[in-house]
């Protein structure tokens, strides 16, 4: 079941928000609901509107051997913050390292929950 892996996801994106607002200046969640909300747009964003952005940005994004794509998340964290009440960000730069703790936490999530949403185990 790829849904139960697609929720948890969302959730540590509810997460990762709430981090970022807890974290970086400048950044702001009213509540759960709100940071619910802002993972769920955040991660369609992600999924529809971010692959066109990144084809589209190719020519910068290898210019700058990749470090374009930190822009390009940091101006999604702001459109869904644009979209969603009672998620704010005041400017770029809380854009940029929200985005940015988001991702870590997404990276981490990823690698630890399977699509179908089992937890995989460490091996060490």
């Amino acid at each position: 079941m790829r849904t139960v892996g697609f929720l948890i996801r969302i959730l540590a994106n509810a997460l990762a928000i709430l981090l970022a607002a807890y974290v970086v200046p400048g950044v702001r969640v009213d509540g759960f609901t709100s940071a619910l909300l802002a993972g769920l747009v955040l991660g369609l964003i992600n999924a529809i509107i971010r692959p066109i952005l990144v084809f589209l940005t190719f020519p910068i994004t290898l210019l700058t051997l990749g470090l374009f794509l930190l822009v390009l998340n940091a101006l999604c964290f702001w459109f869904a913050a644009a979209v969603v009440n009672g998620f704010h960000v005041t400017g770029f730069l809380p854009a940029f390292l929200g985005a940015l703790t988001v991702s870590i936490v997404s990276w981490l999530v990823t690698a630890f929950v399977s699509d179908s949403g089992r937890i995989a185990s460490l091996r060490i």
